[in-house]
């Protein structure tokens, strides 16, 4: 079997050399010849794959090693009787641990608690949902809008969009991209809501960048600068808009799912669905693919206030700072659209909180809960 393969993969080699020969190729620039004697294709959300790519295609497997899936147009793969698999969930930790890192950053700089603000998450699937639960254990409240959920599950623990804006301090926006429908979430946070929005809320968005109005937040920004905004997700990547940038908190170049777990999660997950398809087994396990991480383990003895425990634990394993600081240099030195581009395909190394153990002794003990809640692993010493 032959597969062309995203070159910024990671552990292709060993997740796929197995069930035939590779061929990488950078992911905007895999076009209809390289798959012209290809039997599968493996791509991450920088590849468009529609007709075009497919014209005189062999390919009968596709796989997106991605939780998004609007970058693929599965109706030409349905004509065309091709398999297609993601990877749900595959980073959801790692979205939940940059919008932790985020908030708590932007805490910091601006002179605020995160235990005191009511977060807002639109869109509750796997992202939204692991962010409830972090939040909820860390004793934060939380107020949850998924008009699809909502309308199956009946509406019992969820809002409108309009009573998050109107209550909600910290505004999380984690929806899929859609365009058409009754829940359609293109510009979803419109120009209307965003002028709606209390003075001193966080806008973050780490879902999809067209499901906000970059234009009318701008303005916003620009205008009464009485609101920040925290963006990994773009309208237009990688050409974004640089006095967007320049205005917003926290700016990143749709890095926020990008941990090591998570990417090699997301190859494994299409791994096992590309062995399912050609019948043979699934032998190789995800704990094969993932090393043991350079931090392990963490000792705090004496108490700290929660939010400076929180964070000490969390820039050990992952700081927001470096990314935003990367996004600026590069597309500085290289322009927009390289620069956003060298980012995502140079990323450094990035673990997740739960690989990181905190050892607690002595007062701080009292910090198991929200260090817990948090999503790393905790162990109460005994000395």
């Amino acid at each position: 079997m032959k597969l062309v393969i995203d070159a910024n993969i990671p552990a292709a080699d060993a997740c796929f050399g197995s069930l035939g020969t590779l061929t990488r190729v950078p992911g905007r620039e895999i076009n209809a010849a390289h798959l012209h004697a290809a039997d599968a294709l493996i791509v991450r959300s920088i590849t468009q794959v529609n007709d075009k790519l497919l014209t005189d295609s062999p390919v009968r497997f596709i796989g997106t090693c991605t939780i998004g899936t609007d970058h693929i147009d599965q109706v030409a793969l349905a004509k065309r009787d091709i398999a297609f698999a993601s990877a749900p969930g595959c980073n959801a930790e790692a979205v939940v641990d940059y919008v932790l890192s985020s908030l708590l950053t932007l805490a910091e700089r601006d002179g605020w608690l995160l235990s005191e603000r009511t977060v807002g998450i639109v869109g509750v699937g796997n992202v939204g949902s692991h962010l409830q639960a972090r939040l909820t254990a860390m004793g934060i409240a939380t107020l949850a809008c998924d008009p699809p959920r909502a309308e199956e599950e009946g509406v019992r623990g969820f809002h409108s969009l309009d009573a998050l804006i109107e209550r909600c301090d910290v505004l999380c926006l984690h929806t899929p991209l859609t365009r058409e429908g009754p829940h359609a979430s293109y510009q979803l946070l419109n120009a209307q809501r965003i002028e709606e929005l209390m003075p001193g809320c966080v806008v973050l968005n780490a879902g999809r960048g067209d499901c906000l109005d970059g234009l009318a937040l701008r303005s916003r920004l620009a205008g009464k600068g009485d609101i920040s905004a925290i963006l990994d997700v773009w309208e237009d990547e990688p050409d974004i808009d640089a006095g967007l940038r320049d205005l917003v908190s926290l700016a990143t170049p749709h890095i926020a799912g990008h941990s090591l777990d998570g990417k090699l999660r997301g190859t494994w997950m299409i791994r096992q669905a590309l062995a399912h398809h050609c019948g043979q087994p699934s032998e190789l396990t995800f704990a094969d693919i993932c090393p043991p991480p350079a931090l392990a383990s963490l000792h705090l003895q004496h108490a700290l206030p929660p939010e400076d425990a929180l964070r000490l634990c969390m820039r050990a394993v992952y700081d927001v700072r470096r990314d935003h600081d990367a996004l600026e240099r590069q597309t500085l030195h290289h322009g927009m659209r390289k620069g956003f581009d060298d980012c995502r395909a140079n990323y450094p190394l990035r673990r997740e909180f739960a690989t990181l153990n905190v050892r607690l002794s002595g007062e701080a003990v009292a910090l198991e809960g929200i260090l817990r809640g948090a999503g790393f692993a905790v162990t109460l010493a005994r000395l």
